[in-house]
């Protein structure tokens, strides 16, 4: 196994300003890089400076007691403190990018309350040094900006700050803290210099006559590629491993060209499912001077999907295959929501037809059917007669009802859009879920921001968005007694609002479940999830599915009122 280190530099081009970046390639082995990044020395440069710093600012076991007097009041809000930093976190996206998931939230609020801890109560030894740099190295690794460090630490402080107010010595307290955390936030930073001094360490040590001339066989052959184009553009050499990689492949997928330089490109460029696939296209297009096209999902840095439509033309001498991507998520997924709403809409219009024509002979055929109801009850007559009635009737009042549903779907009114708490609207409608909670036996819980999202909307409409998910996946859960999750978040963008249920699943990711009459329930009418896009079309939105065996989540993506 090899890592790859990159040289870069730059050479003026002789037939316009254009700057041409060309990148050299060098193995090293992962030990040796190890040695340089990871090493011995390094941790024992990391205490040491740790230890001048504490000398630095006079640290004394005085200040530690000030802190641990800080701890026994502060203790009780670190939960809420971590809560109230990882929503400050969600509302950027440069820091929000490194968030896979709920689950890794959770963990990462409970770091922050241990670091919290350590801060106030640790003894500053070699041990209390090492965590600093090692929590520092996560930041670099996550791709973490660094800018977001000392913001952070400033948010943290402040929040301590504000709980040392009360206390006796609260002048000494202050003091203590300023320093405690200004000698970690310095520790952290190293880590990022270091980062950053070990890159240009390697590029010096491999520097010599035959990196020049092969720099010079890069230069020229990366003059051909294009830096500051919007599409990704990628140089493979025939085994598959990255040559180049421009500017738009560092924003597509979240990985420095350092990161993405030296590594195979279908690692990189296709998620693992596509990945063979993506290896038979590469190789077939090695022979194909015309170029071949392929569509497929790649994984971003952060873990997310980004649909990129590929051309690969190999080059005359077949030294390298230029791959050109575009992204086209964005593209796609406006080109599905607007082939659903036309299909939506030419739905309503015959539906309101049919709706018109039908409801007023189901209303004059149920009025019948309810008096030979009560004719056979006063002769009493047999039961199979009887029986036989209400079967009728019932059948009428189910097609009643989806002719009601016929018209809320084909006569849509635009929605009355004014300032409403999401919090508030998703709590009024638990208490109007409730009733059907306790028929179908499943148990009900919230999640909601700690911040009350505000969004632009029709309160109404999107309570019927809500009531129509919930019920879907209490249905869905009803016969094992699951349960059904609510909740709400901010996004940098948007307000989010999650129904979650621990039901089968879709029987198909591609199932059309927002298509009008689509349904995956026996007696369903196939117009609930079709009202719900509409709807929240109607409010600028979008709604996004996530399914497998034992776990469905409908998010509802709203436009945020905040920055």
């Amino acid at each position: 196994m090899f890592e790859r280190a990159v040289v870069v530099v730059r050479a003026g081009s002789t037939n316009d300003s254009t700057t041409v970046r060309a990148l050299l390639t060098v193995e090293v082995s992962e030990q040796e890089m190890a040695s340089r990044t990871l090493g011995h020395d390094r941790d024992h440069r990391s205490e040491d400076r740790c230890r001048e710093l504490w000398r630095y600012v006079r640290w004394t076991d005085e200040d530690l007691g000030h802190l641990r007097a800080l701890a026994e009041v502060s203790r009780p809000h670190f939960a809420r403190i971590a809560d109230e930093f990882y929503e400050r976190v969600r509302e950027h996206e440069d820091a929000h990018a490194v968030l896979r998931d709920e689950a890794q939230v959770l963990r990462l609020k409970g770091t922050l309350q241990r670091w919290m801890e350590s801060l106030l109560t640790a003894e500053r030894d070699e041990a209390y040094c090492e965590d600093r740099a090692r929590i520092g190295r996560v930041h670099v690794r996550v791709g973490l900006p660094q800018r977001f460090v000392p913001a952070a630490m400033a948010l943290i402080h402040g929040s301590l700050v504000r709980l040392a107010e009360p206390l006796a010595h609260a002048e000494r307290i202050r003091s203590a803290l300023t320093r405690a955390i200004d000698v970690d936030l310095a520790m952290m930073l190293e880590t990022y210099v270091e980062d950053f001094v070990a890159r240009l360490e390697h590029i010096q040590s491999t520097e010599s006559m035959q990196l020049r001339e092969a720099l010079e066989r890069e230069v020229r052959m990366r003059a051909d590629a294009l830096e500051r184009v919007e599409q990704v553009i990628v140089g493979v050499d025939p085994s598959g491993v990255v040559l180049f990689a421009n500017k738009a492949s560092e924003t597509v997928t979240g990985f420095g060209r350092d990161l993405l330089e030296g590594g195979l490109f279908v690692e990189r460029f296709a998620q693992p499912a596509g990945r063979d696939e993506l290896r038979v296209v590469v190789e077939r297009a090695r022979f194909e001077q015309s170029g071949i096209e392929w569509t497929g999902t790649l994984e971003t840095r952060a873990g997310h999907g980004r649909l990129v439509r590929w051309r690969f033309v190999p080059s005359a001498d077949g030294a390298i295959m230029l791959a050109t991507g575009e992204d086209v998520t964005d593209e796609q997924s406006e080109l599905e929501r607007k082939i659903r709403t036309e299909r939506l809409a030419g739905v309503g219009t015959l539906a309101a037809g049919l709706a018109h024509e039908i409801r007023n002979p189901l209303n004059g055929a149920l009025l019948h059917v309810t008096f030979l109801e009560r004719a056979l009850a006063r002769r009493d007559a047999a039961e199979n007669e009887r029986e036989a009635v209400r079967a009728v009737g019932d059948e009428i009042r189910r097609l009643s009802a989806l002719v009601r549903d016929f018209l809320v779907f084909a006569r849509p009114s635009p929605p009355t859009l004014k300032p409403n708490n999401l919090n508030a609207l998703c709590l009024r409608t638990l208490t109007i879920f409730e009733g059907d909670a306790r028929v179908a036996g499943v148990s009900v819980q919230q999640d909601l921001a700690p911040d009350d999202p505000i969004v632009n909307s029709d309160s109404d409409k999107l309570q019927q968005v809500l009531l129509n998910l919930l019920r879907n996946a209490a249905e869905a859960v009803s016969s094992k007694k699951g349960t059904v999750t609510l909740r709400t978040r901010r996004r940098p963008r948007h307000a989010s609002i999650e129904i979650e249920d621990d039901g089968p699943g879709l029987p198909s990711p591609e199932a059309p479940i927002f298509d009008a009459f689509y349904s995956t329930k026996p007696n369903g009418t196939g117009l609930g999830l079709a009202i719900v896009h509409r709807i929240v079309a109607d409010h600028g939105g979008s709604v996004e599915v996530e399914s497998a065996p034992g776990r469905t989540l409908f998010r509802v993506l709203l436009p945020a009122t905040w920055g």
